[in-house]
């Protein structure tokens, strides 16, 4: 019976913010976000494919990163905005499940892509003669089909389980999207089974790539202490940087957010949390890797010159 009038109602989503006074402001900071992370992500894709110098492993992996970023943002952000814009926080049952379903994919194939992107870089540190045979364009696609594999994988198992318990107790998420730990909180009945296919879901979707991030770093770390230069130093540390930084704060978020007991669970944290890896990191992201990054910005310095709004030596140069 619960499960009967489960799909026959709607959920109200709370939001990030329960005074309503702050809906202006939210507004328009979640709209300013929402379009640079549209634009930061589309300039990347964009120069990693004009410019041949970009057509590299590391930034073939890094134009996926960036479409991924612009999906999964895409499945939040604007049902936010629509919700302020229209003074409701209303989603249907099946609206909320393909939230769920599209956001559980897209995040999952992100923690897998940023984790197999360390491999490129210990492979381009520590063993950069073998770098065109073991990030070769098969190599690179494998890496990404199997990035995708995995968040469809969580998808397709949580999604039907945690969608098909029972929610009696209340139809108020206290959260501004549908995600996992939220919904389980307001279901009722024996949650056992599912909180275990769950737990082993984070395991895979969470630590498998984190150890293959902190393995590869391990053995960065080692070959860059048998550098005898420091300027040799600086710069393999330099390569890893960026990446090192962006995965810091999105694995970090999500740690808290699926391995960390409930009991030590906050609606404000979770929400603090969740905001900041599924709305901030897609935004920083692309920022990290373009101020960071000096082929990023030669690139695009390429690119304005090509466009004839360059400084006239770069269109000398070319």
């Amino acid at each position: 019976m619960c499960g009967n009038e489960t799909l026959s109602s709607d959920f109200t989503l709370a939001g990030l913010f329960a005074h309503r006074k702050a809906s202006a402001f939210l507004f328009a900071v979640l709209g300013a976000i929402f379009l640079t992370a549209l634009v930061a992500n589309g300039t990347m894709i964009f120069l990693i494919h004009r410019d041949p110098l970009l057509h590299t492993p590391m930034y073939f992996l890094l134009s996926h990163l960036s479409l991924i970023d612009v999906m999964y943002i895409s499945t939040i952000v604007p049902k936010i905005l629509v919700d302020y814009l229209l003074g409701r926080g209303t989603i249907s049952f099946s609206g909320c499940t393909a939230q769920y379903f599209l956001y559980m994919g897209f995040v999952g194939a992100e923690f897998f892509l940023l984790g197999l992107m360390a491999y490129d870089r210990y492979v381009a540190i520590c063993r950069p003669l073998r770098y065109p045979v073991l990030m070769s364009r098969r190599v690179c696609w494998l890496i990404v089909a199997s990035s995708w594999f995995g968040g469809a994988l969580d998808s397709f198992l949580l999604t039907p389980l945690t969608m098909s318990l029972p929610f009696c107790a209340s139809h108020t998420i206290d959260h501004f999207f549908c995600e996992a730990p939220t919904m389980l909180r307001l279901a009722c009945g024996n949650k056992a089974t599912y909180e275990t296919v769950m737990y082993a879901c984070c395991v895979l979707m969470l630590l498998a790539p984190f150890s293959v991030v902190t393995a590869s770093y391990a053995r960065i770390l080692l070959t860059v202490l048998r550098v005898k230069s420091a300027e040799g130093k600086r710069k393999a540390l330099a390569t890893c940087s960026s990446h090192m930084a962006v995965v810091t704060l999105f694995y970090g978020a999500a740690l808290y957010t699926y391995m960390l007991p409930q009991s030590y669970h906050t609606p404000l944290q979770d929400k603090i949390s969740s905001a900041f890896y599924t709305i901030l990191t897609p935004v920083t992201n692309p920022l990290i890797y373009s101020l960071r990054n000096r082929d990023v910005r030669e690139a695009w310095g390429r690119l304005m010159a090509r466009s004839g709004r360059g400084p006239r030596r770069g269109v000398q140069g070319l």
